[in-house]
């Protein structure tokens, strides 16, 4: 192409006329350049990390054996009512916020509890009537 380049981006021509951070991140764009090949092929890169190597927030498994605490407090609510009561303060406590994950199973438990709580106030304000 005999040295001319076709594309080359305005801040890499005008570098003071930036602010700051954005002469900072054209900085930090240089040295990710690392792995950019050597023998005149501008634009190819080779991988600095595996991908395997990143590990997002949702790659951890959810405790309580994998199914997290609200789907645990509403399937053990069957045999302990008071851990639908538990799921139900989570709920509403907000601690879903930690992991998105959570929600459902916590909903879930706030609903049983709200049902056992309807049948329960049905069941004495039947006997306390007969």
């Amino acid at each position: 192409m005999n040295g001319v380049e076709i594309v080359k981006s305005f801040s890499d021509k005008h570098i003071d006329l930036l602010r700051p951070a954005a002469r900072f991140y054209a900085a930090s764009k240089e040295l990710l350049m690392v792995g950019q090949a050597k023998d005149g092929e501008k634009g190819k890169y080779t991988h600095v990390r595996d991908p395997e190597d990143f590990q997002g927030i949702y790659d951890k498994p959810l405790p309580c054996f994998g199914c997290g605490i609200g789907w645990f407090s509403f399937l053990l609510g069957f045999v302990f009512p008071l851990m639908w009561y538990y799921g139900t303060f989570l709920y509403f406590g907000n601690y879903y916020r930690k992991d998105p994950r959570e929600r459902a199973g916590l909903a879930a438990a706030a609903i049983a509890a709200m049902a056992f709580s309807v049948v329960l106030l049905v069941i004495v304000a039947y006997c306390s009537l007969f």
